[in-house]
């Protein structure tokens, strides 16, 4: 019995450990490039940045390219003009992992969870506040976007809750990433140190205390019910 629950919860977690240490690799890599060939991608065209926008999905759906990190650059070269691919980009990113996670787990994660009578009672419970609970996890700064993609579709939270609380979550999180490249004046020092603005600063730290508070306050409530 150990071994079938080492071999389950080590799957899941030897993922996670990659979906947190494969981005901030990739991204060093991809920080090397736009600033190389900064004057390059300033000149790309509508079509060039579909398809790069179509590229990001899959980076991004494999967690290679935070969505944060994107939406500096984005937001650096076209910006407020970059919402649009940023959000389309978000949500197909959601969408591909949750059907990417539901074809190879097919549930067996949720049902090993629910052998246990408790953990089921508590999963069945945060179930009925899933949209406020997914809503607070993607409005955090500080959480990996793949983890959470990767932990919400393996919970078998339903698809709708997770496209709507993600995209209503990341909206304040696109917002300030893209106010804060268009006050850049270098794109390496943007990248390299995003959060150098006061107001940045107070603006990561709103969200952070919001998703605590927020994910306190609903898990509380569930659990107590």
């Amino acid at each position: 019995m150990k071994k079938v629950q080492l071999k389950v919860l080590s799957g899941p977690a030897l993922i996670g450990l990659i979906l947190s240490v494969v981005p901030v690799l990739f991204s060093s890599v991809l920080t090397y490039l736009t600033v190389s060939y900064e004057p390059v991608i300033a000149q790309f065209n509508a079509w060039e940045w579909l398809g790069l926008t179509a590229a990001c999905c899959l980076t991004s759906a494999f967690a290679l390219t935070p969505p944060t990190f994107l939406a500096l650059i984005f937001g650096y070269f076209l910006g407020w003009n970059s919402l649009l691919p940023l959000f389309a980009l978000n949500m197909i990113c959601i969408l591909l992992v949750n059907r990417m996670i539901n074809w190879v787990d097919q549930d067996r994660f949720v049902r090993f969870i629910e052998e246990n009578q408790k953990a089921k009672k508590v999963l069945e419970q945060i179930r009925e506040q899933e949209l406020k609970v997914i809503f607070f996890t993607k409005l955090s700064p500080v959480l990996p976007f793949a983890v959470t993609n990767l932990v919400f579709a393996l919970s078998g939270a339903r698809l709708r809750n997770i496209l709507l609380g993600g995209f209503l979550g990341m909206i304040p999180r696109t917002f300030i990433a893209v106010w804060t490249a268009q006050q850049a004046k270098e794109i390496q020092t943007l990248i390299e140190n995003p959060n150098a603005g006061n107001w940045t600063q107070i603006s990561i730290g709103v969200l952070l205390l919001a998703s605590v508070v927020g994910l306190y306050v609903v898990l509380n409530r569930a659990l107590n019910r």
